[in-house]
């Protein structure tokens, strides 16, 4: 996207001070906000070793604030109050309920020990007050004056991320908008291509404005408060701008556009964003639903945190682009001259890491894949080949760690962790890898080229690795000093706060170093590109607000078409029971697949989080399985067609000039060569998801007998944890007649015992007796006592798990409405005290042992040893927690620790 030309002020366009430079703010906020948790933990620390006073106990929170005196009494007149509520209580009327219980005696010894108590604390408290009143030093002031302006900061952040996403979004949509940068299956040329363009996004943003103001209207009608107007505010003024840009290009086309074109061809221009809105929308209307697209577009507001990660995503991937980072480490393969097909496969496989940490496939395709483009076509490979590497360089690292769409998926689910989704990931990534080197070796055209000799290649390489090391230094750097300073590592966690960090020490030092870059010394346009650090990251910003509004705004109205989809009881469809775990596989697969065409990754994750993996999991599907099954089938509908994101986003990075040369290349060819950027991806990643569909299931069928082989190839810890769990086998029903059986008296207890209770062995895990095998059941059909225990020792397990990720919404979901909260507070406040502890922590291990269930009926207690682990804190502690079945899951009501 590129700024518009015109007057500038202080050496900007008036378009850079409207659209960069507030994006650039709000990023950096973004980082602020993300940071912020690690600081300010790190801050309370300090001021704890600098000013905590164990010997006088005065720790750094209480010096935070300047304290209030108390107004007790220290030094009460005790006869005297003691006389007084003495003589107050014998001369108070009785009540009736006094007189049903009769006289209560009164004790003037109680009275004077709870007046003595009072006077304890009040005089405590006046100690506390004095205490930290002098150790309120100007040191102090100073510090807590930093650490609490920095917390006012991130927590006018923390508290406000809805309102900055949109703010962002506005902004970039409309700069989006204005420069005609939206997906779309292909880009407008002619007039009559902007025309089509230009009509369908007036009536996309129409749409969305009427939405939106209805929406707002339902909400002041309803009579209840109105949460935060502003958002809705926002939305109705952003569609109503875009409405007005996309009016102004209907009346007036763009001075560049072609003569001729066809509307027929038009249609194709049609931005896929303005596509989903007009379908989505009509429907809605025809259904009387107005507000539904507002509804669905504030989703986004919702699942804030994610869309402002993917924001620094992006940011991060641009950033790339404007080093040299990339061209560098392509320097140290060519060397070795070897074949198009084995360079694109190490290509690939080095690009998986850039794009498991820019968190999505298209990021990664955006930043880099131009020069991925350039390098494997001078590699010696044909167009079609490059093009379909360059749309797939974004697609086989979304398994790996610390993928984005991973965290996501494992935030909707409550069924599946990160660490299980990765495990599984590693090796999909090795089989889809190995797939598409397979087919590209069996379709490479008979070339002969000269190969190097190691002799010769080898010293090249590691001459051409000089010019890396810095880089690698630097990464390195600030990945230690965020664990040293901050206490943070590098995760799926706190991946996008870093990574636009370590981007912006990179960029740093390759727009200041000096001399050449290369071996061999720079190009020209090497040359060029190394001009000045602040226009680097400004052109990185820019670029940035083209895919901020393009990538979000097309997710947003993607998640509107998994809604359309949802309400059509389109998915009711789905039968609830399947015969077969093969047929089930057979039909999610195919589903996930057209779901992976028409929807970007993030909205159809949450259509089919709500609707398809409940039915996948009580038809047996294991959830892990099926999660991996949908990643691949969501990648292979990335890249076909119709809609084919990943291929869109390729052809907007080479150009339109290179597809009309691979359009030229490939006139006479063979079929394959013909659609080769299409049938390359598709065929990897079509026979890929047939063994991860097939393949896994059987895997897990056959687990017992391959725990072996994975030992003997020393694989157990990579070896995916759903291998070593067997699928719940269904219960069989219950016998049509059940016969009376006695009552057994326990000799000890004197009490009843259930005849059907299994013996103590069997809840254990052990083997039951063979006899037992003929024991009539007196019991409903239902689950059984052991089945129950199985129940809650998963939720006791999910739970710590939910904790150990930092997962808040996860770990509160735990609780009952009805939990008994400690203290006096709110459900509200006590809510809020758990948000901030577990937010301000950054990492958090949460280890269970010696768990002891027991199970009554639609209650049970848990028992177990807790071993507690945050950062440099750590405790261990007997926990007790009493849960309670509703709706069919268990709830904790209470926890208490000993």
């Amino acid at each position: 996207m590129q700024s518009s030309a015109g007057k500038k002020w202080f050496g900007r366009t008036p378009s850079e001070w409207l659209s960069s430079l507030p994006i650039f703010s709000l990023l950096l906020l973004t980082l602020i906000i993300g940071t912020g948790e690690m600081v300010h933990g790190q801050l309370l620390r300090l001021g704890e070793r600098m000013f905590g006073d164990p010997e006088n106990q005065v720790q750094y929170f209480l010096l935070r604030a300047d304290p209030s005196a108390p107004t007790c009494e220290a030094n009460p007149d005790i006869d005297a109050l003691v006389a007084k509520q003495v003589a107050d209580a014998e001369s108070a009327p009785k009540s009736d309920l006094d007189l049903l219980f009769g006289d209560v005696a009164i004790d003037p010894n109680e009275i004077r020990a709870s007046l003595e108590a009072a006077r304890d604390q009040c005089r405590e408290r006046y100690a506390v007050y004095e205490r930290v009143s002098k150790a309120i030093t100007p040191e102090v002031e100073v510090f807590r004056e930093i650490e609490t302006g920095f917390f006012g900061i991130f927590k006018f952040g923390t508290e406000n991320r809805p309102l900055i996403l949109l703010i962002m979004v506005a902004i970039a949509a409309i700069s989006t908008t204005k420069h005609f940068h939206h997906i779309s299956l292909r880009p407008p040329r002619t007039k009559k291509d902007f025309q089509v363009y230009s009509l369908a996004m007036l009536g996309a943003n129409l749409l969305m404005t009427i939405s939106a103001s209805y929406y707002l209207k339902l909400q002041y009608d309803s009579g209840v408060a109105v949460e935060n107007p502003l958002i809705s505010i926002i939305a109705i003024a952003l569609f109503a701008a875009l409405s007005f840009i996309s009016l102004k290009d209907v009346l007036k086309i763009p001075a560049q556009a072609e003569e001729g074109g066809s509307y027929g061809l038009g249609l194709l221009s049609i931005p896929l964003y303005a596509f989903m809105a007009l379908n989505a929308g009509i429907n809605f209307f025809m259904d009387d639903y107005i507000a539904g697209l507002a509804i669905y577009f504030g989703q986004i507001t919702e699942l804030s945190s994610i869309f402002l990660n993917l924001a620094l995503y992006l940011w991060a991937g641009m950033l790339l682009k404007q080093t040299r980072v990339v061209s560098l480490f392509m320097d140290i393969l060519k060397p070795w001259k070897l074949p198009p097909e084995v360079f694109t496969w190490i290509v690939l496989l080095a690009a998986a890491i850039p794009t498991a940490y820019t968190g999505a496939s298209g990021v990664f395709v955006i930043a880099a894949g131009a020069i991925v483009y350039r390098e494997v076509l001078a590699s010696g490979a044909r167009r079609p080949f490059a093009l379909a590497a360059t749309a797939m360089s974004g697609s086989l690292g979304v398994v790996l760690r610390p993928c984005l769409l991973i965290v996501v998926i494992a935030a909707l689910n409550k069924e599946v962790t990160t660490s299980e989704l990765y495990g599984w990931g590693l090796f999909v990534f090795i089989l889809t890898s190995t797939i598409f080197m397979l087919i590209a070796l069996l379709k490479a055209e008979g070339r002969v080229t000269e190969r190097a000799k190691a002799k010769e290649a080898l010293p090249q390489s590691l001459r051409a690795l000089v010019p890396v090391s810095p880089y690698i230094v630097i990464v390195m750097l600030v990945v230690f000093g965020y664990e040293y300073l901050l206490d943070t590592k590098l995760d799926e966690f706190t991946a996008p706060v870093m990574l636009p960090v370590i981007m912006l020490f990179v960029i740093i030092f390759d727009k200041l170093r000096g001399g050449p870059t290369k071996v061999g010394g720079d190009t020209p346009a090497d040359k060029k590109k190394n001009q000045g650090l602040e226009m680097a990251v400004r052109s990185a910003t820019t670029e940035t607000i083209g895919h901020i509004g393009a990538l979000i705004m097309l997710m947003a109205l993607s998640i509107s078409v998994g809604g359309m989809i949802e309400r059509s009881g389109l998915m009711s469809v789905v039968p609830a029971e399947m015969a077969s775990i093969w047929g089930a596989l057979t039909l999610f697969m195919i589903m996930m697949v057209f779901i992976g065409m028409v929807m970007d990754p993030f909205g159809a994750v949450i259509l089919v989080s709500a609707t398809v993996a409940p039915i996948a999991y009580s038809n047996g599907i294991h959830p892990v399985h099926f999660w991996m099954i949908v990643i691949t089938a969501f990648e292979l509908g990335y890249l076909s067609p119709p809609v084919a994101l990943n291929q869109l986003l390729t052809r907007q990075v080479v150009g339109e000039a290179e597809m009309d040369k691979v359009a030229d290349e490939v006139k006479g060819k063979a079929f394959y060569y013909r659609y080769e950027r299409w049938l390359l991806p598709v065929y990897t990643l079509f026979i890929g998801l047939l063994i991860v569909t097939y393949g896994g299931q059987a895997l897990i069928n056959n687990a017992d007998n391959l725990k072996p082989v994975s030992h003997f190839l020393g694989l157990d810890q990579l070896r995916p944890a759903v291998l070593d769990q067997s699928p719940t086998p269904a219960p069989e029903p219950a016998p049509a007649a059940e016969p009376m059986v006695d009552p057994v008296v326990d000799p000890v207890t004197d009490t009843m015992l259930d005849p059907t209770l299994p013996p103590a062995d069997d809840l254990l895990g052990g083997e039951p007796p063979a006899a037992a095998a003929a024991t009539p059941s007196a019991a409903p059909a239902g689950p059984s006592p052991a089945q129950l225990q199985v129940e809650v020792t998963e939720v006791v397990s999910n739970w710590a798990a939910a904790w150990s990720a930092r997962d808040v919404e996860g770990y509160l979901s735990f609780y009952s409405a009805n939990f008994e909260l400690p203290g006096a507070q709110s459900r509200a406040q006590w809510e809020s005290q758990r948000r901030a502890r577990i937010a301000n922590k950054s990492s958090i291990e949460v280890d269970i042992s010696n768990l002891n269930v027991q199970v009554n009926g639609e209650e049970a207690t848990a028992e177990f040893d807790q071993a507690y682990k945050a950062d440099k804190y750590s405790d261990n502690v007997r926990k007790t927690l009493r849960l309670k079945k509703e709706d069919g899951r268990w709830k904790i009501v209470t926890e208490q620790a000993s």
